[in-house]
């Protein structure tokens, strides 16, 4: 039997399958990647520690959705560039055209990564996802809790999975 520690992340799995999803539903798969010394992404699209990647076969090149990291190549102003982002950088996967999609707890340093977070849209919304994360762990979370996150009105609002 296999133990938790052990235990592969689910991560990558979740990526694929979202972005075959979309793929095979005609919407345009977008990654949201926290951006670090670990991601390689064009620096001058990096907009407060995030980035926000069209990951579709339509705007990238040799993609490569492994179990550590997301490689391909893309053009960003013209220029082509090798894009690497270790799967654990990624916030959030969705669809362009509804917002829906999967966000995950955001990678810190020394923290084990616990919980998956599913993205239910609002329905009147069409704007990109904003990736949103919370300071508890699956673990500190109960069913009663009486203070969920509110999310700001007009966008997807996100609902933790236990």
């Amino acid at each position: 039997m296999l133990n938790a520690p052990d235990a592969s992340s689910t991560r990558p799995y979740l990526l694929r399958a979202l972005h075959e999803w979309c793929t095979d539903n005609g919407y345009t798969p977008y990654i949201a990647v926290q951006v670090d010394e670990m991601v390689q992404v064009p620096q001058e699209y990096v907009k407060n520690g995030e980035i926000v990647l069209n990951v579709s076969y339509d705007a990238t090149s040799s993609m490569s959705l492994g179990n550590d990291v997301i490689e391909f190549k893309a053009r960003f102003a013209g220029t082509p560039r090798e894009i690497i982002v270790p799967v654990d950088r990624v916030l959030a996967i969705y669809a362009r055209e509804n917002g829906q999609g999967m966000a995950f707890p955001m990678h810190t340093k020394g923290s084990a990564q616990s919980g998956v977070t599913t993205v239910v849209p609002a329905p009147e919304s069409r704007a990109p996802l904003a990736a949103v994360t919370t300071s508890k762990t699956a673990s500190e979370t109960s069913d009663d809790d009486t203070n969920p996150p509110t999310p700001p009105s007009g966008r997807p609002t996100l609902k933790r999975v236990k």
